[in-house]
Order: C-alpha cells, then structure tokens, then sequence
C-alpha cells in the first residue's frame, strides 16, 4: 500500500480545507495516510486514527515575511519528515505548502511531488505590490519543478500555462468534489428564518475580494419590500458592510449570520443565492448551492463560475452578470425574484448539475494520479 502525505496550512473554514477533508475519508481507506498541518486550527472532520504531523504550531496572523523567511526551514524539516514515514507521494494545497513540497524535492526529497493551485495566481496576485510580486516568481519558478500539478478549474489551468510557463502536459484539471450525501442530510436540520420573505442568500468571507458591497448595492434596488438578503460569513470589511446596509435603511432587510457550521439549512430554506465575487478559483459555495436546489446568480469572474453554471452555449444552470456591475446583479435578481418559471427551471437544473461535482466521481481523478 503507498504512503501518501496530504501538505496543507490548516483545516479551517475554506474551500481548499474541506477538499482535504473529503480526500482524507477516502484515502485512508487506500493509502497510508499522513496529513501534514502548519497550524492546529481543524474545522473539518477526518477519519479515526488519522496520522497528523505538525511542521509547525504557527500564528495565522503572523507578517508575510515572517511566512516568507520560514519556508525554506520548512522545507527542510518536511523533506526529513517524509524519509523518516517513508512517503511515496506528496501532495500539497494552497501556495505556501505547495513551495514547502517542491522546495523540499529540491533539498533531495525523493517523493513524488503532486501540488494543487486552487486560485488563478495572476489575478490572486495581481496586486503589484511586493507579497504579489513574491509569489508570481515563486510560482513561476518553483512549480515547473513539481512532477504533476492539479488545477480546480480550467481557468485555473490556462493561467499556469499562459503566464507561469507551467508545461500543460504536467497539469490536470480537477474540479472540487462535494459531498451531496452530507448536504442533504445537513439542510434537514431546523433554522428559523422569515419564509414568508423572498430570500436571496450569499455565502462568502467579507472581504473586498468577495464584494458584498456590490451585493448590498444591487439588492438596494430591489424595491420590494417582501424580500430579504442573509449574509453568510466573517472577515476584515464586517464594520464597513454593517455601516452601508446602516446608510442604505437596509437594516430590516439585510441580515448578517456570521459563520455558520451550517449553512446549508440557510440555502436549504432560501429562494435564490447571489455571489458577487471578483475573483476565483474554483468557488465550492456555487456547487453547495445548487445542491441546495437553488436558482444561482453570480458574477463571471475569471476561473470558475462559467466552468459550473454555463460550460457551454447549450447547458446553463444558472446566471452570469459582469464583475462589479451594479445594475446587471440588481437585474438579473429582480429577474428571477419576478419570473417564476425560470426561477424553477433553474431549480430543476440545479440538483442535476450537482451530481457532476459528486465526491465520488471527483476523487477517483485524484487516485487516478496517485496511482500512476
């Protein structure tokens, strides 16, 4: 049986993390397994009697160049730890892991190196400022080293090749699994909210990535009354978004849940969700969303969104507006909020499109890699 170590951060709240949690259930099963963490932070569930190996107890607020000076260390610590399990194969998500896992190849590691891009690096990165800057030449110069790379989404993957000199014949494309057995069960359970109100539901850290102030916006023109919007997370813009729904005389209509362990009960129980981001790599809330049954609006945003509602001119589940435009969110769900038919044609359509993403079909691609 291959000794198999899965490289990640941590496995809190995030798309990446709960990957590593469905691949964990299923690998153990197939492999000895070790889950390699950079932070003891676990939100997710793993299998009994997993091994977990800690590189380190880090700070998550720890500086960048604090992150920075350290991976070489790291590297090293983690090449000594795969000789001492015996690891065949090495595979590692999110960019800082993913460095670690070729660094180390390069410290004389003999695994094998399988790392997974989970975002599309250019725009990730594309800030001009020195940390993007870092990681454009970091990638660029370390992932050519892996054996075999694993991008979600096609968008994903023609980024690596187009601006990271990444040769194609080293990528494949994996889209993120879910587990439909685990939401339906999850969006049983009970939650009060006000059904007697059209709701549009949005799921996403508040961030300016995410946009939820174009979110806010557009439902700000909704002018029905009946209607209300949930927002589903936590993050560094909580403050500003609260004063904009404050300034806005939203404050009956839009309400705030915070993180929730749960939030399928809340999609479960929802009319229409509402994704509002600038960018993306493969974004699992879409996949839970539909589900979830729900007729999907989001923007089209590079990588992901376009690859999930509309892979081709034939096939749409749901509905795709520009990146930032007010007016086309603030249309399109007005929309669906007044045409019924279409909102339960896409409601059909969505269950049928979920089972594309099950966790069963997906993770036989990652095994297929691992067993080559």
């Amino acid at each position: 049986m291959k000794k198999v170590s899965i490289l990640i951060y941590s496995l809190a709240g995030g798309g990446a993390e709960r990957v590593v949690s469905l691949l964990a259930h299923e690998f153990q099963k197939n492999y000895h397994l070790t889950l390699v963490l950079m932070n003891d932070t676990i939100e997710y569930s793993l299998p009994e009697n997993i091994d977990i190996q800690f590189l380190e107890h880090s700070n998550a607020q720890e500086k960048g160049i604090e992150k920075l000076v350290k991976i070489p260390f790291l590297a090293y610590k983690y090449k000594k730890l795969c000789q001492e399990k015996k690891i065949d194969i090495s595979l590692s998500f999110m960019n800082r892991p993913n460095y670690i896992n070729v660094i180390a190849r390069v410290l004389g590691s003999k695994v094998k190196v399988i790392i997974s891009e989970r975002a599309m690096p250019s725009l990730q990165y594309g800030y001009g400022d020195l940390q993007s800057t870092i990681n454009k030449f970091l990638i660029k110069t370390l992932y050519v080293k892996a054996d075999e790379i694993i991008a979600n989404s096609l968008g994903n993957t023609q980024d690596l090749i187009n601006n990271f000199s990444v040769p194609k014949e080293k990528i494949s494309t994996i889209h993120n699994p879910i587990d439909l057995d685990m939401i339906i069960k999850a969006k049983k359970e009970e939650v009060k909210i006000d059904t007697e109100k059209y709701t549009f539901v949005t799921v996403g850290r508040l961030d300016a990535g995410k946009n939820h102030k174009m979110l806010i916006d557009a439902f700000s023109q909704i002018e029905n009354e009946n209607t209300q919007l949930l927002i589903i997370g936590e993050g560094v813009l909580k403050d500003t978004l609260v004063q904009q729904v404050e300034t806005l005389h939203l404050n009956r209509r839009v309400t705030f849940l915070g993180k929730q362990n749960n939030p399928y009960k809340f999609l479960a129980r929802s009319d229409c969700f509402v994704f509002g981001s600038n960018h993306e790599g493969f974004p699992n809330v879409l996949l839970e969303a539909l589900a979830c049954g729900l007729p999907v609006i989001s923007t089209n945003c590079k990588s992901g969104p376009q690859e999930i509602l509309a892979p081709s001119k034939d096939n749409t589940y749901g509905l795709l507006v520009k990146v930032n435009d007010v007016k086309a969110m603030s249309d399109a769900m007005q929309l669906v909020l007044k045409d019924k038919d279409l909102a339960s044609l896409y409601k059909k359509k969505a269950k049928m499109r979920a089972k594309d993403f099950n966790k069963v079909k997906i993770i036989k691609n990652y095994m297929r890699i691992i067993n080559e």
